[in-house]
């Protein structure tokens, strides 16, 4: 999928569809929070959450108080949803439309986090850029937290073909400057009351 095609593909996404008329929607942002938790995140603790469009993730580590949280998105529509969710709350934010793959780390972070971001990117190009990026976004000894489709997750998502991993495999795809931590599964339930097996893997930047 071309920048262009993908950037226009979840644009529609998101001006067509309600938040809670997408797969993904969670009322409640876990495991995400359990794992940030489990990595020492606090208020001073600099995280970024990618692809986290109208997520509310964001609402939950604003809620509780952290100070310096960044969500990037290639959606202009998906941000706005959750900076007009947020209100006032929203300029404690620093809000990035950008496509991952392409986007220049402007700074650094303590905590990489992405909930069914990465496993859309199914080229080798992409998953290449998206890793340099993580390499250079992520302090040494900061820690990145990926949720993906596990194995025997679903093969395609809003209409995309999208790749599955365990831990292991997902480790072997960051490559060596990153040390898995731990995983585990999570099933999650879409709005319609369907499952779907997640995965979600931790890892320290070395």
């Amino acid at each position: 999928m071309t920048d262009t095609s993908r950037h226009t593909h979840w644009e529609q996404v998101y001006t067509t569809k309600g938040e809670r008329e997408v797969s993904w929607f969670q009322e409640s942002a876990e495991p995400s929070m359990e794992l940030l938790r489990a990595a020492g995140a606090s208020a001073e603790t600099r995280i970024i959450d990618i692809g986290g469009g109208a997520s509310r993730l964001v609402d939950t580590l604003v809620h509780d108080g952290f100070q310096h949280v960044t969500v990037l998105d290639l959606s202009e529509a998906a941000l706005s949803t959750a900076r007009a969710r947020l209100g006032a709350h929203a300029e404690t934010v620093q809000w990035i439309t950008a496509d991952v793959t392409r986007w220049e780390p402007a700074q650094t972070f303590d905590v990489w986090h992405d909930r069914a971001a990465f496993h859309f990117l199914t080229e080798d190009t992409d998953r290449a850029a998206y890793v340099d990026r993580l390499r250079r976004a992520v302090k040494p000894g900061g820690h990145v937290i990926l949720g993906t489709f596990a194995l025997d997750g679903p093969e395609r998502c809003s209409g995309l073909a999208v790749v599955r991993y365990s831990g292991e495999t997902l480790a072997d795809t960051l490559g060596a400057d990153f040390q898995l931590l731990g995983t585990i599964s999570h099933l999650h339930t879409t709005p319609w009351g369907s499952q779907q097996s997640f995965q979600f893997s931790t890892f320290r930047a070395v």
